[in-house]
């Protein structure tokens, strides 16, 4: 592909993209669903804290037991950073999870992330690039939050109020994109794959036993967050999945479009087909739990 092809595809594909995967959230939200944070404290505050920060722990200790190359560990990082996306609502939806739980941890991360992943990657670029000689690309937080919000953020609310205007054509519009993150997350992938088809190749054996340790770290925590706040089956699978299940496409368009790194997008383009194999594999094995206690209630 020409420098003018993978420029077109960073700059205006990848970010519409993103925004049309955020406008398809904010479809199926109101503000009532809200409401949930004061009805299930402990339950989405628990969610929220481990997407917030015990993820992007375990990814930096990930990154340090596997000793990843600074690119490799900086990419896993900024996975982690990143919030769940509408690919983890559907996956809930498909594994008969708590679909309501999930949307709501989805939104909540991707507002509050607009204004962390600016902040912690002003410390984390330099942190993981500058020691071992890298160059390291000028970050402006305050810039990145305003482009973040205008890619996020403002497609929620777009969508969130055409839902309120006009509720059947936002539910049959919905109900029309569903797929469209998951088709959005292969796409971007496949264009990461062809643009660096070698480096992929370099990085399968070297970067996928820690990207598997990270997801399945995080579809643990998320089980055993479950089982430690009494939540039923279908909560526990649903955080597990919100843990595990992130914003691939956010954030390739962070490596991409905001830092200009074809590299660190490598390790991104492998967690997200491992996320969706993953929790593919885990809606089939805690399907039977969900079905077992449906039936005893």
């Amino acid at each position: 592909m020409s420098e003018a092809g993978i420029d077109f595809v960073t700059n205006r594909i990848v970010p519409a993209g993103l925004m049309l995967v955020m406008f398809s959230m904010g479809l199926t939200l109101t503000l009532r669903d809200f409401a949930m944070v004061a009805r299930r404290p402990k339950l989405v505050g628990a969610g929220f804290v481990t997407h917030l920060f015990v993820l992007p722990s375990l990814a930096f200790l990930i990154g340090l037991i596997f000793q990843l190359s600074p690119e490799r560990a900086l990419g896993l990082f900024i996975v982690s950073l990143c919030p769940a996306g509408t690919t983890s609502n559907a996956m809930t939806f498909v594994g008969r999870g708590n679909v309501a739980l999930a949307v709501i941890l989805t939104a909540l991360s991707a507002i509050v992330t607009i204004f962390t992943i600016p902040l912690v990657l002003s410390w984390a670029v330099p942190w993981f690039l500058a020691g071992a000689g890298r160059t390291v690309p000028h970050l402006d937080p305050v810039g990145m939050m305003f482009q973040l919000g205008l890619i996020t953020l403002l497609p929620i609310l777009v969508g969130m109020i055409l839902r309120h205007f006009g509720p059947e054509f936002a539910a049959r519009l919905a109900r029309w994109l569903r797929p469209t993150a998951f088709v959005i997350v292969v796409v971007v992938i496949a264009f990461s794959v062809i643009v660096a088809g070698r480096m992929v190749l370099d990085n399968l054996l070297g970067a996928t036993p820690a990207i598997y340790a990270l997801n399945l770290a995080a579809i643990a925590f998320g089980l055993l967050l479950g089982k430690a706040l009494g939540a039923n089956a279908r909560d526990a699978m649903t955080l597990s999945i919100e843990t595990s299940v992130q914003n691939v496409t956010l954030a390739i368009f962070l490596t991409l479009t905001v830092l200009g790194s074809l590299p660190l997008a490598v390790t991104q383009n492998i967690y997200g087909v491992v996320m969706i194999l993953n929790a593919s594999l885990l809606i089939r094995w805690w399907r039977g739990r969900i079905e077992r206690e449906g039936q005893t209630t």
